[in-house]
């Protein structure tokens, strides 16, 4: 205590020396001075004035004077980190802006509480960051079916008087100073439009008018004063305006227009030295803000953990994120706090909002009261900061000033494409010079021709070196004529030259993704992040971020939005085998994860959703088996989900809710619900197609079945192909108890617990049938094919429905236990590893199984770990003679 007391000694000797305003504050405060340790403690309390007879204004510029001096005193002592000085500050002006809106309704409304009227604060009191010296930015708005107002009294006219005098209260001038400076500018249209806004106006116009920067503000707005609830509720309503999935680089690009129109208006304070704008300048405040607020805007939409209105805490989570560099971020935190921290001494000179550092004996002076000795030795302390922040700032700017155009005559455009490498330069400039004409809407837009001219250079560049340009082009093309705007497509691929190379390589090689494209274009924003084309996640990892939604959201938009991260999530990892920077295996197992998290996600959802009108059916739970290739874990691209849904517990009994139901019809009206949730088309898109023919009875059978009714069904009357199907069951959804019963059943049955049958000759006579019904769909089709993937599965379930032996869902683990057993060649591992890389990779460049382009064979080659395309087919043929001996030994062991 005694080293506080002798800290606070030492700042009101600094004060007094250098700072006229707090040494006039010092003279007339002396009460306050007595009690400054008990102050620090909690300042606005303890500045609080309880005089009910004071007239309100007069009330708060006397405590805005003694916190003003409490503030700047605990500062330089010490006492008040920079967080708690700001936070003071915001408190007090959130505290008075109340005030005073209370004042001001009562003054023509006696009596009255002001409902529906509130302040949304923005800037540093919306991010409780106030400088010493600052004014507010609040908007007011007010709701005319709940504001008070006298009778026959227009509410609109009666909010914007209320408006009028919260400002004067707050503004007024006398020998007790002054409260707050206030700034309305920053509502819409601030021109032309009332100083109090009706909220569904400000909603309407943000949802429908705002500009980009906007956004920005309201990163760091807050409900503030009056009435919480309205300003809550108007934030929550135009949270989609300043929170976009999508990510927006026209926003980000004219965020830093902004900065470069700031730093040419402010010229003068752009050198460092005396005169130095801290705010404005070149490595100042502002370039902090506008750093964190660029990424929060790009990622933020995506990830609610970005969202922190100060900025310190904004840089801490995008650095824990990933978004940035932690130790970048660390040094950012460090300059923003001593540059804030000596703004505020500049402040505390007059009580001026000044953010330059004045000159000559004026910057010694604020140096002083800083504690240093001189004006030079605050400039050292300052100039390293200030350097590194222009250095990381300016590096957000990879598109000078002065990028090439290409041409606007045909011959310049002809030109461009053959120096860029396209081999039909007459049909390429033919597309290029539509897109300029406007041939389709999504380019007709004045903004939407800007930025294509701005990204044309680079995008020929890109597509001209990938290793089908003209295919390329002429899908892009496609995409572009399904488009509604082109313009988020051209900011994007201007903000990231590494995402229009890979989009390049897409569209040379993928008609499936360039087709996916087509229908969605922002699945293109998943791969703006460097993680894209890393593993996804586990399964439970997945789940989570699938069902991360935010407060306020309904089923809707939970189905809405796994459908947009799933969509995301499989178009990423299809890029990946592109871009050859996975293992299709890997990939593979990406997708098979991935849906197994969308449904858990999607089926409890339906579950919950299910129980508010007909309740729970007690003891009792839905479990889902996964069947097929998805019961496997390796998934292709556009693989349908094979579901057997169950119900646990006893089949008579009904649930518990407002309108109950049996179990049997509660079961299956939950299952369609589930089914609806993975597989019909929202606003987001299609998700998975749902394909429930392997449950008991097929296609004629119910679609959910008790526990007891799968299990005597498998014991007593399923036929072979559906113990064959059984093989690579696994339950996906359900308690961990309730799987295992299932499991019990499956494992019980595969062991011996089933009709005595001829496996053999029916798994010949199914194969048969398939290969006449079903050929396969060209020369590369990897499942069908003689050899191919069937044959092989038919080995494998056959040997281990004969043998009782190596079950194992993934097929990969089944061969190794039957290889160990010499149940089955050894040789069938690899053949299932290049099978499954062939296949999973052709489901993207080769659909219809028809050779690639020459351009896309080494694509192919790469995925499937060949030499090149002559060693792909040899490699391909050698592994179908391999499965169709093991095939036909089995097929034959037991005839």
């Amino acid at each position: 205590m005694n080293g506080d007391a002798g800290a606070l000694r030492g700042a009101i000797e600094r004060a007094r020396l250098w700072s006229p305003f707090l040494a006039h504050l010092i003279e007339r405060e002396t009460d306050l001075l007595a009690r400054l340790p008990l102050v620090m403690a909690d300042p606005l309390a303890q500045v609080r004035i309880d005089d009910p007879g004071m007239p309100v204004g007069k009330r708060l510029r006397i405590e805005r004077r003694r916190l003003a001096l409490s503030v700047a005193l605990g500062d330089l002592a010490g006492l008040l980190d920079f967080r708690s000085a700001t936070q003071a500050l915001s408190d007090f002006a959130d505290y008075a802006l109340d005030a005073a809106i209370a004042a001001a309704v009562a003054e023509r409304m006696p009596g009255a509480a002001p409902d529906g009227f509130a302040a949304i604060a923005l800037g540093k009191q919306g991010s409780r960051e106030l400088n010493y010296s600052s004014d507010i930015d609040p908007i007011l708005i007010f709701d005319p079916e709940t504001f008070p107002h006298r009778e026959r009294e227009d509410a609109g006219e009666a909010a914007v008087r209320v408006g009028r005098r919260v400002v004067e209260l707050l503004q007024a001038r006398d020998a007790d100073g002054y409260v707050l400076r206030i700034d309305l500018r920053l509502r819409p249209s601030p021109e032309v439009t009332p100083i109090v806004l009706p909220a569904e106006a400000a909603i309407s116009y943000y949802e429908s008018q705002a500009l980009p920067w906007e956004r920005a503000a309201f990163i760091r707005s807050r409900a503030a004063a009056g009435d919480i609830a309205l300003g809550r509720q108007f934030l929550e309503t135009i949270r989609p305006f300043v929170w976009r999935r999508a990510l927006d680089y026209g926003t980000i690009r004219e965020i830093r227009g902004i900065s470069r129109r700031i730093r040419d208006h402010h010229a003068q304070g752009q050198a460092f030295g005396p005169g130095y704008d801290l705010k404005r300048g070149r490595g100042g405040i502002r370039e902090i803000e506008f750093f964190a607020q660029i990424h929060q805007l790009i990622h933020g939409g995506r990830d609610p953990a970005l969202r922190a209105p100060a900025t310190l805490d904004a840089l801490a989570a995008l650095a824990e994120a990933g978004r940035i560099d932690a130790a970048d971020a660390a040094k950012l935190a460090d300059a923003y706090v001593l540059l804030r921290t000596i703004e505020h001494r500049v402040q505390m000179i007059d009580d001026r909002q000044t953010h330059q550092l004045p000159e000559g004996e004026g910057l010694d002076r604020v140096a002083r009261l800083h504690g240093l000795a001189d004006g030079a030795a605050l400039l050292d302390l300052i100039r390293p900061h200030v350097e590194f922040v222009g250095r990381v700032y300016d590096s957000l700017d990879d598109t000078p000033d002065g990028e090439p155009r290409v041409a606007v005559n045909d011959t310049g455009i002809e030109q461009a494409c053959a120096a860029a490498g396209f081999a039909d330069t007459e049909a390429a400039a033919r597309l290029v010079a539509g897109w300029r004409d406007a041939r389709y809407p999504a380019l007709r837009s004045a903004p939407a021709r800007a930025a294509l001219e701005t990204v044309l250079p680079r995008l020929i560049a890109a597509i001209g070196s990938a290793p089908d340009p003209d295919q390329a082009l002429a899908r892009l093309d496609t995409i572009l004529s399904r488009l509604p705007s082109a313009l988020n497509l051209f900011n994007l691929l201007e903000a990231s030259p590494r995402l229009t190379e890979l989009l390049s390589t897409i569209l040379s090689h993928a008609p499936t993704l360039a087709e996916a494209l087509a229908r969605r274009v922002e699945l293109i924003d998943g791969l703006i992040d460097a993680t894209a084309l890393a593993p996804v996640g586990d399964v439970a990892a997945l789940a989570a971020e699938l069902g991360a939604g935010e407060a306020g959201d309904d089923y809707q938009r939970l189905l809405d939005r796994v459908r947009r991260l799933v969509g995301e999530k499989r178009f990423a990892l299809g890029s990946q085998i592109v871009a050859g920077a996975s293992d299709p295996l890997d990939v593979s197992a990406g997708y098979a994860r991935v849906a197994e998290a969308a449904l858990q996600v999607l089926t409890q959802a339906a579950i919950d959703e299910f129980a508010v009108r007909h309740g729970r059916v007690p003891e009792s739970e839905l479990v889902v088996l996964a069947l097929g290739r998805f019961g496997g874990g390796a998934l292709t691209h556009a693989s349908d989900l094979d579901l057997i849904f169950l119900f646990t517990g006893d089949h008579l009994a009904e649930s518990d809710g407002e309108k109950p139901l049996g179990a049997v019809t509660y079961y299956n009206r939950l299952a369609q619900r589930a089914i609806a949730a993975l597989s019909v088309a929202t606003a987001a898109g299609a998700l998975y197609e749902v394909d429930t023919r392997l449950r008991p009875s097929g296609g004629q059978g119910p679609l959910v079945v008790s526990l007891d009714g799968f299990a005597k069904y498998q014991r007593e009357d399923a036929w072979t192909w559906e113990h064959m199907a059984l093989t690579r069951a696994r339950p996906v959804f359900g308690s961990a108890a309730a799987r295992a019963q299932v499991q019990a059943v499956i494992d019980a049955v595969l062991h011996g617990d089933r009709p005595e049958r001829d496996v053999v000759a029916e798994a010949r006579k199914m194969r048969a049938d398939m290969a006449a019904h079903k050929p396969p769909a060209g020369p590369l089709d990897a499942k069908l094919l003689p050899g191919g993937l069937v044959d092989l599965e038919f080995a494998v379930h056959t040997q281990q429905l004969v043998r009782r032996a190596g079950f194992d869902p993934e097929l990969r683990r089944a061969i190794g236990l039957l290889a160990d057993a010499e149940l089955l060649p050894a040789e069938l591992t690899p053949a299932l590893e290049f099978l499954t890389r062939l296949l999973v990779t052709l489901r993207l460049v080769a659909p219809d199984a028809q050779p690639p382009a020459l351009a896309t064979r080494p694509v192919v080659a790469h995925a499937v770990g060949a030499r090149d395309w002559e060693a792909v087919l040899a490699a391909l043929d050698r592994h179908r003679q391999e499965v169709a001996r093991a095939w036909a030994a089995v097929s034959e062991e037991h005839a």
